[in-house]
């Protein structure tokens, strides 16, 4: 789907919205019909979302309108992220939902603007937007922490980052997620998620430790060490039990060991 044609879809959904519930005008006319973009309308609704007594929305707005016009990969990584909701989550059926009403969509733009502040020396400011987002969102995402794009996170609900995680693109999280240290030792300290990995329910992944490409990890592990590309994962702690044969886990968000046979006592489940 073109840029163009992404808003002119979702603005035809906002205007099929409107007529089956005028009672939503506010919402619909604010958030989306009367925007004139697709990254307008992000901004403008995780703004409204992350308002607070100490800083309006409209502050909140222009500092992240600026942070796109330094960086237009933002952008990108709009589209990306709204079409990985639309392509992996069978709850979602329209453009208009995750923009309006998915705060672990919400969540994650809130962690670009925050990164984006931290980048640019705006170091409180950035403490802000993780601090309201946290209350917002229930997600505790580090200004420092790295995203790429493309990314699902499921619910939001528990998802905590540390200061140096990396999230490379087209990674699936679901709720309860913890990528986090082990210890008060300063430094490169927090996990490195490659592309395509989907990361289940509950999961928690610690320490300066890479999770390969493509792999898999099952909900309520606890990750300590380095997990090679294409790999099945679980238990506590977490162990290799299978080797994943997707391209792209994260796409296919199969959240079921099938068919792996593993002793459930000595992997701690």
């Amino acid at each position: 789907m073109s840029e163009d044609a992404l808003w002119s879809h979702m603005r035809v959904e906002a205007q099929e919205a409107l007529k089956l519930d005028p009672t939503l005008s506010v919402l619909l006319l604010d958030g989306i019909l009367h925007r004139g973009s697709f990254e307008e309308a992000v901004i403008h609704r995780v703004s409204n979302r992350l308002e607070a007594s100490a800083l309006n929305a409209a502050a909140i707005a222009d500092a992240f309108l600026t942070a796109l016009a330094d960086n237009p990969e933002i952008s990108v990584k709009f589209r990306a992220d709204i079409t990985a909701y639309v392509e992996r989550d069978p709850a979602c059926r329209r453009l208009i939902e995750p923009v309006l009403f998915y705060k672990g969509f919400h969540a994650i733009q809130s962690a670009r603007l925050a990164h984006a502040l931290w980048q640019a020396g705006k170091r409180d400011f950035a403490l802000y937007v993780q601090s309201r987002a946290s209350d917002a969102f229930a997600a505790d995402i580090h200004p420092a922490a790295c995203f790429g794009k493309g990314i699902f996170l499921d619910h939001g609900t528990g998802f905590v980052v540390g200061e140096t995680a990396i999230i490379d693109d087209d990674v699936s999280i679901l709720h309860g997620v913890t990528l986090g240290g082990t210890g008060k030792a300063a430094g490169d300290r927090h996990p490195k998620i490659r592309r395509g990995v989907m990361i289940g329910a509950g999961a928690k992944i610690l320490g300066h430790i890479e999770i390969g490409a493509s792999s898999r990890i099952a909900a309520g592990s606890v990750v300590l060490d380095a997990i090679p590309s294409h790999s099945i994962v679980a238990g506590v702690p977490a162990k290799v039990i299978g080797q994943e044969t997707s391209l792209l886990p994260a796409r296919d968000m199969d959240q079921i060991l099938r068919g792996l046979a593993y002793d459930a006592f000595d992997y701690g489940i």
